[in-house]
């Protein structure tokens, strides 16, 4: 019996093999470049840093509790970190980093601490009130640049508008220089840890040296962290004698010198206040004759609600 060479059918199998190989091999090499890509892309997305937003205006106590919601911490664990974050701050601040706290948006990367977080954010106040500048300006108006950093928390929470911060920081240097008691609620609001345009005559009498009803100069500390455009009217306010404002209606904020135009102008707004269904503003100079002999700056804060989160400063970029 004679055998068949397999020759033949062997070379078939063998470029069938081949073949196959071929096409697997081609296969795996994707697969291959594929999954370190994917790979690439997943850990790409983790190394994005999330952002946390600081808006003009906040104070200290709302900047800790971001923090803490951002790290995903309990209540107080920021603020708790104070003692041993380490912060750089002016003398004259006593560890307090109100005013400090630089309103900006923040990456926050991984390995981020409630420390990590407050440094970054008092180092980009240092750089931007510590230029020659803001001290230059400070200096015209005889102050350091922690009372400009004062003045301009105050700018910041009372002006309605960025328009209208020159001429309330004018409002503030104005009544220093005659000795004239700031008269300001927003001090009031800021010891009293709230935001509300009803100041009433007990508010006015509390003993706190935040009270600018009762207490001559400015508050001892900051009373919020202020943004760019109230550091700028702090240091360059808006010529002018004005003494009294007070926001009528959205957009409507008058200034005078002159005590009788501010009552007029008083007037109007409680008369807007009254016909919206919204109570009159007690403790007012207005309507108070005790305070009549050192008029009230302001008939209501002008920014008691913060900043909305949607409008997000520029990122800063970490220190290197």
């Amino acid at each position: 019996m004679q055998m068949k060479s397999p020759s033949r059918n062997a070379t078939r199998l063998t470029r069938r093999g081949r073949l196959v190989l071929l096409v697997t091999g081609a296969v795996l090499a994707g697969t291959a470049v594929a999954v370190p890509l994917l790979l690439l892309g997943s850990h790409h997305e983790e190394a994005k840093p999330q952002k946390l937003v600081i808006p003009e205006g906040w104070r200290a106590s709302q900047v800790y509790d971001a923090v803490d919601t951002a790290l995903k911490l309990p209540p107080g664990s920021t603020r708790k970190s104070l003692g041993k974050a380490g912060l750089k701050l002016p003398h004259e601040a006593g560890g307090n980093p109100e005013g400090y706290l630089f309103p900006a948006t923040y990456p926050v990367e991984r390995g981020a601490t409630p420390a990590s977080l407050l440094r970054f954010m008092v180092d980009t106040a240092k750089g931007k009130f510590g230029n020659a500048p803001v001290a230059a300006g400070a200096q015209r108006n005889a102050m350091n640049v922690y009372q400009t950093v004062t003045v301009a928390s105050i700018v910041q929470a009372e002006a309605s508008t960025k328009a209208d911060m020159g001429k309330v920081a004018r409002v503030v240097f104005n009544r220093l220089r005659r000795g004239m008691p700031l008269q300001m609620d927003s001090t009031l609001n800021y010891v009293l840890n709230r935001n509300t345009v009803h100041t009433s005559v007990d508010d006015t009498h509390m003993q706190s040296p935040y009270n600018s009803y009762q207490r001559m100069g400015l508050p001892p500390t900051p009373i919020d962290n202020p943004g760019a455009e109230a550091m700028r009217a702090a240091i360059n306010p808006t010529p002018g004698n004005w003494l009294y404002f007070v926001t009528v209606k959205p957009g409507d904020t008058r200034f005078t010198a002159d005590y009788s135009e501010h009552l007029r102008n008083v007037a109007q707004f409680n008369a807007g206040q009254q016909t919206t269904g919204q109570s009159q503003v007690p403790g007012r100079s207005t309507q108070q004759p005790a305070l009549t002999q050192q008029p009230s700056a302001t008939q209501q804060p002008l920014a008691t609600q913060q900043p909305p989160v949607t409008q997000q400063p520029p990122v800063t970029q970490p220190p290197r």
